[in-house]
Order: C-alpha cells, then structure tokens, then sequence
C-alpha cells in the first residue's frame, strides 16, 4: 500500500543533510589553504579529506560492534531521532577542537577535529539515509533521498563561500591577499552550537523513532515468492546483510562513488592553481579557488534537485516541465550566494550549456536507479577523459575545469541509486546494511589522498591522476548492470516500477 509523506517531518530530517554538505565542501578550501602555509605534499594536503572520510568507517564499525555486543540493533533501542540527535551532540563536541586549531595553527588538532565531526556524522547517516527512504511511498524513496541529497548540497554550495571569507576576508579587498588560518574557529563554533539547537529538535520532533523493515519489501511489486524463497537466496537463509550480493557489491559501489565524488573536487584546487590564470593575467591563487568549488558543489545540487521531483504528488505535466526548470534554478541559487559574496560570476554563464548534458541523462533514465547509475556513470568517465586531455589538443584550461566541474553533475544522483539497490530486499537486514553502506564512505578518504599522490610531478601530474576517477566510474557501470540482474533472481524488478512521472 503506498504511503505519503509526511513533508513536516520530513523538513525536519533533512536539516542534517545540509551539515554533512557543509562540512564535506568545506574541507576543500582548507586543503589548499593548510598545503600552501604548512608546506605540505599533495598527498599530505589530502589527508584532510582522509580523516573526515575514515572517521565513517569507525563510527560504522563502532556503531557495528555495539550493536553485536547489545544482542541487537542499537538503533531499534534507542530509536533513530535518538540516534541522529546523538551523533549531532558527538559532532559539535569536535566542532570545538577548532579553536587551538585555528590557535595554534595545528594541522594534527584540525584534523583530528574533522575526524570527530565525522564520527558524529556517521551515527546521523545511518539513521536518517533509510529514514528518507521508507517516510512515504517506497516507489520514489530514490528521489526522497535525491531530495535530501539536494539540501545537502545547498549546504555544500554555501560552505566553501563562508569558510572562504572567514579565511581570506571579503575578496574585493588587499586582506583577501593572505589566509587567516585562525579565522576558521568562529564558523565551526557557530555550526557547533546549531548542531546542538538541531539536536534539541530532533529530540522533540515527530519524526519515526522506529522502522517497520518488512515495509521495505513492498519494493518487490508482484513479490514473485517462488524466485524469492530458492535455496540459494538470501532471504531463505541468509542471517547476515553481507550475504546479499547487491550490498556487498554495493559496499564497493559507495567506496568508489564517494571516492571519485570527494577526490575530484579536492584535487581541483590544485588544478587550477597550476594550469589557470586569475585576473588581468595574474596567477591563480588559493583565494581565486572558492566559487569554482562551490560549482562543482552546486552541480550536485542541479542533479539533485531535479532527480527530485518524483517525491512529490503532482501531475505528470508538471513533472516534466520541472525536470528543465530544476537544474537552472539550483544554478541561479549558485550564482545568487557568489554574487551576494561578490565573486565575478561572469565566467560561469556558460556552464548552462553543460546542464543540458544533465537533462537527457535525467529524461533518458527515466527514474530507474540501476538505468541511471549506468547513464551518469558512463557521462561522469566522458567529462573526465574531456578533462583530461581538452589542453593538449589545444583547448583553454577552463574547458578542463569545467569537464571536472560537470562530474559534479554525474555524481549528484548516484548515491540514492546505489544506496536504493543496494538494500532492496534486505528486510530486517536493512540497518546492518545500512551501516555497512555508510563504513564505505571511507572511499572519499583513501581515493583522495590516492590521486593526490599520483598528482605529485615525479608521478602522473595532477591532470592525468583524474585517471583514477574514471576507473571508480567504470566499475559503478558494472554494478549497475550487475545489481539489476540479482535483484531481478531476487524478485524485484525496477523496470516494471517505473512509474509514469519518472522523477
């Protein structure tokens, strides 16, 4: 029986997808900032990215072990707003390591806060990833955590603007010049004390404290019970998640995903310091580098936005027009918050011609998350290899950093797709799952600080290490063909729920 959102509860919920955005794009202005004061190799740079990303992987195996020893998941004890407001309080708790960070210039103490930070943050997806999944209709639960995914990336679109000004000052004027590493502490305490004020929130809020798991199973449609209930599938004897092949295979997919994600956007910096030019011919300095990560930010946010639109209850007419107005509006929303920061926004008018490629990857996928992931995956590996090689045919540098930027685009909607296959079917398994899913954003970490080292000049140079990218997009190709086929032995067939929407 469907079911409908409840859009109250559900504004609540994605309060928290904003922090993570916010948090994550941030990390991409310190990386530079931190490489150029501390003297720093590329790879050391990256390890910013490493402790923020690796901190997933222990709060999940944490999170795992607890639940082990408690005889039970320890989210259906305490209950799942328990549990985001929980990891929202252990967030705020490293927020504070920032000020003798920022006091003492200390990479160790920054990153050690980050790394803090994170650990909250992996209590707070475990819990409110599935949330926005089952609270309405599992058909669209994709494009609910799209939904998601897109405040998210409000969060990540406004991050780098403010830790930018808190560092360099406002960019009209001389301070802009040199980083004020110890500007840093005011914006994390502030995000701090609103992690605290959410908690209290989402303490009192209506959200479910509770899943019903066999919900989940409404994703089977027709539930062909006599594929389902074969020897050799999981739900007929299976007692852990990780005997589900699509998780286990989608465990790789979200390493690779958020690796190539993260390390695009934190390897950019470098890029573009190295291979452009600021204004009126003067080189490209750090304080240059903060709207152009911001659009690659914002690009998620278009993809976002727009894989949206089938979460809502509204004609099919509209639907249609929404999925062409979505991606401009989430770029006006780009271009309003670097203008408002008063950063030239000229230069950025053409990437809407690049949104186009969005919209027939949107249009062509039709709301099936495997046919998606297989699209975006096969568009993120062309907009690379673009950017790898667009200079040494001949092309300006900005068509390079544009084809990165545009992977922004493809990466903005393959979390919920891999997230939706990978636990469909689990059932009771959904949580453990769940937190297995969350223990690979480690990727962002161990992929970052990979390429940033394939990026050193005695190796590949910083534009062929996107190299690396392209091998993560091509095996999410595969898992997309490869998760389609187990389910469909499983029972669940996207095809035949497509609905007439799409997104």
């Amino acid at each position: 029986m469907s079911q409908q959102t409840k859009w109250s509860q559900f504004a609540v919920l994605v309060s928290v997808f904003f922090f993570w955005g916010f948090v994550a794009a941030s990390n991409d202005i310190l990386i530079p900032v931190f490489k150029k004061k501390l003297g720093l190799a590329p790879w050391e740079s990256q390890m910013i990215s490493f402790a923020f990303y690796v901190a997933y992987t222990v709060g999940s195996l944490i999170y795992y072990f607890i639940s082990k020893r408690a005889g039970g998941d320890i989210l259906n004890k305490i209950g799942y707003k328990n549990g985001i407001a929980l990891g929202l309080v252990i967030s705020a708790l490293g927020t504070l390591l920032f000020y003798p960070a920022a006091e003492l210039q200390s990479f160790i103490i920054m990153i050690s806060g980050l790394f803090i930070v994170g650990l909250g943050f992996s209590l707070q997806q475990t819990a409110a990833n599935p949330l926005a999944i089952v609270m309405g209709d599992p058909k669209t639960g994709s494009q609910r955590l799209s939904m998601a995914g897109g405040v998210n990336n409000f969060g990540t679109t406004l991050g780098p603007v403010i830790v930018s000004l808190a560092i360099f000052g406002s960019v009209s004027s001389e301070a802009a010049k040199t980083a004020d590493i110890g500007a840093v502490k005011i914006p994390y305490l502030i995000l701090g004390a609103a992690f605290l004020l959410v908690a209290i929130i989402f303490k009192f809020s209506p959200i479910p404290n509770q899943i019903n798991h066999d919900h989940a199973e409404e994703l089977a449609g027709d539930k062909t019970s006599e594929v389902a209930a074969k020897p050799h599938s999981p739900q007929a004897n299976g007692k852990s998640a990780i005997k589900y092949p699509q998780l286990w295979l989608g465990m790789i997919g979200i390493f690779v995903y958020v690796g190539v994600e993260v390390a695009t956007a934190s390897n950019l910096p470098l890029f573009l310091t190295k291979h452009m030019t600021g204004a009126n011919g003067k080189p490209f300095t750090e304080d240059n580098v903060a709207p152009w990560v911001s659009l690659y930010w914002a690009s998620l946010m278009m993809g976002r936005w727009t894989n949206s639109v089938g979460a809502f209850g509204i004609p099919k007419t509209v639907k249609e027009i929404l999925r062409f107005v979505m991606p401009y509006l989430a770029f006006g929303v780009f271009l309003a918050i670097n203008s408002i920061a008063k950063h030239d926004v000229t230069p950025f008018y053409v990437y809407g011609f690049v949104i186009i490629a969005l919209i027939i990857g949107d249009l062509l996928s039709k709301g099936n998350p495997a046919r998606q992931l297989l699209i975006f995956s096969g568009c993120g590996m062309a907009a690379l290899i673009i950017g790898m090689t667009a200079t040494s045919i001949g092309f300006k540098p900005e068509v390079s950093v544009f084809a990165f930027i545009s992977v922004g685009m493809f990466c903005s909607t393959l979390w919920p797709c891999i997230f939706t296959l990978a636990i469909a079917g689990l059932g009771r398994h959904t949580n453990e799952g769940a937190s297995f899913l969350i223990m690979m954003i480690m990727g962002g970490g161990f992929i970052s600080v990979f390429q940033g080292w394939l990026a050193g000049d005695a190796l590949l140079g910083i534009q062929a290490s996107f190299i690396v990218g392209v091998l993560c997009f091509a095996y999410l190709a595969f898992y997309a063909v490869r998760a389609k086929a187990i389910l469909k032995t499983q029972g669940i067939d996207y095809d035949k729920l497509e609905s007439g929407g799409g997104h």
